[in-house]
């Protein structure tokens, strides 16, 4: 063999190295800096607040730890009373992602309204449940409302945006619906689901199911109506959220967590 073509060769297999290299090393970095939310074993980082209920009350056992989930569970209520919970990880977040998977299971609670069959949601910019009142039904919030096929052949994406308390900017206007829904595929069943969320503040905010990104939107702002029961002193429309706290939803749909990390994006991307 020539040496030109030896050379060549060489040179060949040089590149394609280097080329996987990056390729392993761009992996890599995809990788880090994500930062676990649930540890596996408890939710001592987190706290409840179920309306009815005192903050830090978790009223029948609803938010509990099972099998490295987090499992949302009503087996300790009798009828549902309009007690909506929410599960807030203890520090706020402002310019982040956000990655978690759920799935659906068991029968919707008695007494539970029908729209909450197969359906829960993960807020986020919310206001302290600090500064809940104990009757106030849901927070005012930003929801990425996740919702489980009625396995009859129709369309239900999951998701979505609901907006308790608030207002998003869609398609380069206020929407003037509480919900929006996504372009996601339908899932049926006792199915995993992966959800992403990226959040860029006051700026914009991009919903992922599966790895497809499903919807976008802007502008979260106080407003709107949907939650009762609040404190005026932290409804103050026309506010612009670009902070607050995440937390998982309880509306009657027995429902698991798990794998739920958080990467807070440098200042090169706010």
């Amino acid at each position: 063999m020539k040496k030109t073509q030896i050379l060549f060769i060489f040179s060949c297999l040089l590149i394609l190295g280097c080329s996987n290299t990056k390729k392993l090393a761009d992996t890599g970095d995809a990788d880090k800096g994500w930062k676990k939310l649930f540890n596996g074993h408890d939710i001592n980082d987190w706290f409840v607040k179920i309306n009815h209920h005192l903050v830090g009350e978790n009223y029948g056992n609803t938010f509990r730890v099972q099998d490295g989930m987090i499992r949302i569970s009503y087996d300790q209520y009798g009828d549902f009373n309009d007690q909506f919970g929410h599960l807030y990880y203890k520090t706020p977040f402002s310019h982040y992602k956000l990655r978690f998977e759920y799935r659906f299971v068991g029968k919707l609670q008695k007494g539970a309204p029908d729209y909450t069959l197969l359906n829960s949601g993960v807020m986020f910019h919310s206001q302290d449940p600090r500064t809940m009142l104990k009757d106030q039904d849901w927070p005012i919030s930003i929801e990425m409302q996740l919702l489980g096929g009625l396995g009859d052949g129709k369309s239900r994406p999951t998701g979505n945006m609901c907006s308790p308390g608030t207002d998003v900017v869609y398609k380069g206007s206020v929407s003037p619906d509480h919900c929006i829904n996504s372009t996601s595929k339908t899932y049926d069943g006792e199915q995993w689901v992966k959800g992403e969320l990226i959040v860029q503040g006051n700026k914009l905010i991009t919903h992922i199911i599966n790895g497809d990104t499903v919807l976008q939107y802007s502008r979260p702002t106080i407003g709107g109506g949907i939650a009762h029961g609040y404190n005026p002193k932290y409804k103050q429309d026309g506010t612009l959220l670009s902070s607050g706290f995440v937390a998982l939803q309880s509306e009657g749909q027995p429902v698991d967590f798990r794998n739920i990390e958080i990467k807070q994006l440098p200042d090169a991307e706010r």
